[in-house]
């Protein structure tokens, strides 16, 4: 009765997800990318704003048909944190609907493994495996876009370096990287040159930059730049050098993953080696591993064999993982 009551909900969740998706969201999408270019150009950053309370012309980013659990996911501290790496990973999507997908997937992953298995802490398990995947999603693509960046970004210092050269001023150099760079690297750019071109100090904009690209190459390029702007000296040579130290970098970056490209392969092959043993036994011999799932100290063994190679996984990764 339980899996029937759960199936007619995710059935029911089914359809009035459909009808929103099509009567809702062509709409909310258009508003929310009005909104987020409006958002952008912002006279004053967001955190300012909260904090000296004062009002801002710029109407705020809106939810659409999810607003009320927009503003809600929005308020928290951990909304916050998750709405900044829905912006860092390039996701379209705002943080009411990222959540409502990880219920969805919770849903159906539990549903899918309680059927598979026929046990009640299936249900529990592929809940949890279901409502962790749209994490872990987010979690690689935003890992992926900032890593796109910081390759790309001693192209693009080294851009605004030959603009300052040719005796362009700094917001040129960072509007030539907007026009000609392309994503994540231009982007980013776009908005700190619209920002800076419309009023905000190029403080608060660079300020901003090092919030949506929390890498340490960004901060040195602001530091460089602010610190040039007070104190003067030749910026174009300053960022000469950065461009060459984070090259720098990532070629040992480069020869690190040669060298610890034995234990990584090492770990991906302890790691698949159980669950490609369990698959092969499945089909040659059935009856010996579903004693596994039907028993309880199969069960038992299961969750172990599980928790040992999350843990595992972890171990060796912390291992091989070396900082530069």
């Amino acid at each position: 009765m339980g899996l029937v009551f759960l199936a007619f909900v995710a059935g029911v969740s089914g359809v009035l997800g459909i009808y929103l998706a099509v009567t809702k969201l062509p709409e909310a999408m258009a508003q929310r990318r009005l909104d987020r270019r409006l958002q952008e150009v912002s006279l004053a950053p967001s955190h300012d704003i909260e904090e000296s309370g004062a009002v801002s012309l710029i109407k705020g980013e809106v939810g659409g048909a999810l607003s009320a659990f927009e503003r809600a996911a929005r308020a928290h501290a951990k909304g916050a944190a998750l709405s900044r790496w829905i912006e860092q990973s390039g996701v379209k999507i705002g943080v009411g609907t990222f959540l409502v997908m990880a219920l969805v997937a919770a849903l159906l992953g539990g549903l899918l493994l309680s059927l598979f298995v026929g046990a009640f802490w299936a249900l529990m398990v592929g809940a949890a495996v279901g409502f962790a995947i749209p994490f872990m999603v987010l979690r690689y693509k935003r890992n992926k876009r900032l890593h796109t960046f910081e390759e790309q970004f001693p192209e693009a210092l080294d851009l605004i370096s030959r603009a300052l050269k040719a005796g362009h001023a700094l917001a040129t150099g960072l509007k030539m990287v907007a026009e000609e760079m392309p994503e994540p690297v231009g982007p980013e750019f776009r908005k700190t040159f619209d920002e800076q071109n419309f009023g905000l100090p190029l403080k608060d904009a660079l300020e901003n930059l090092t919030v949506r690209v929390p890498s340490l190459d960004v901060r040195f390029f602001a530091t460089a730049v602010l610190i040039q702007r007070e104190t003067g000296g030749n910026l174009s040579e300053i960022l000469d050098n950065l461009a060459h130290v984070v090259r720098e970098r990532f070629k040992i970056l480069r020869q690190v993953r040669v060298y610890t490209a034995h234990g990584r392969l090492t770990g991906y092959v302890l790691l698949a080696l159980p669950a490609f043993l369990a698959v092969a036994l499945m089909f040659i011999n059935p009856e010996h591993m579903n004693l596994l799932f039907r028993e309880r100290m199969g069960q038992q063994m299961l969750i172990a064999a599980l928790v040992m190679q999350v843990i595992g996984y972890f171990w060796i990764k912390k291992v091989i993982k070396i900082e530069v």
